[in-house]
C-alpha cells in the first residue's frame, strides 16, 4: 500500500535543507517518529485492538541534495511486543523549491500489511487509515521543525497552515 502526504514550508530549500541534517543526524526523527506513532497505536485502542507495541525503530540514509532537491530515505518499524502486527514503512522525504522562501515537503512511502490475506482485509478496513494519519502527524511534525517552530507533543501539532494531501491509497 502507498501513502503519503505533503506539506509547504515558508522557508528556503537551503535553511530547509540545513534543518533536516540536523534532526536526521541529531536524532530528532526518532522522537517525532514516536509522537506520530503513539498518534497512530492510540486510534487503534479505540478500536480494540490490544497488545500495541509502543517502540519504534527509525533509520535513515545519510541526506542527498542537489541544488534543486532534497531527499531522505527512511525505514520506519515498530518494535516489541506486537511490534510484528505492524507494517514496515520505508518512504523517502523529499524537498523541493517552490518559490525563493517556500520549500515543498512530501513524503511518499510504501508499506505491506503484516499477516497476509487477514492483515490485507484488515488494511482495507482501518489499518489504512491509521496508516495516513499516522504519516499525516508525522509530517506535520517534520514540517513543525524544519519551520523553525518548537517540537510539538501531541499528533498534528506543529501543522503548518497551508498543507495539501497526496492521494492515500494507491492499487496494490
Amino acid at each position: 500500500m502507498f501513502v503519503g502526504d505533503e506539506v509547504q514550508l515558508e522557508v528556503s530549500l537551503a535553511v530547509a535543507r540545513d534543518r533536516l541534517r540536523q534532526l536526521a543526524e541529531g536524532g530528532g526523527l526518532l522522537g517525532t517518529s514516536e509522537a506520530a506513532y503513539d498518534h497512530g497505536t492510540t486510534g487503534l485502542e479505540r478500536v480494540g485492538v490490544p497488545g500495541l507495541s509502543k517502540l519504534v525503530r527509525v533509520q535513515v540514509r545519510k541526506l542527498a541534495w542537489t541544488d534543486q532537491s532534497v531527499g531522505l530515505a527512511i525505514r520506519w518499524q515498530a518494535t516489541g511486543p506486537g511490534g510484528g502486527l505492524f507494517p514496515v514503512l520505508d518512504a523517502d522525504l523529499t524537498m523541493t523549491p517552490a518559490g525563493e522562501r517556500v520549500t515543498i515537503l512530501t513524503l511518499a512511502g510504501a508499506y505491506r500489511p503484516p499477516l497476509g490475506t487477514m492483515g490485507v482485509a484488515l488494511d482495507r478496513a482501518i489499518l489504512h487509515r491509521v496508516a495516513s494519519a499516522t504519516i499525516q502527524a508525522f509530517l506535520a511534525q517534520v514540517a513543525g521543525r524544519i519551520a523553525g517552530q518548537p517540537a510539538a507533543s501531541g499528533a498534528g501539532a506543529g501543522l503548518p497552515p497551508e498543507r495539501t494531501s497526496l492521494p492515500g491509497r494507491y492499487p496494490s
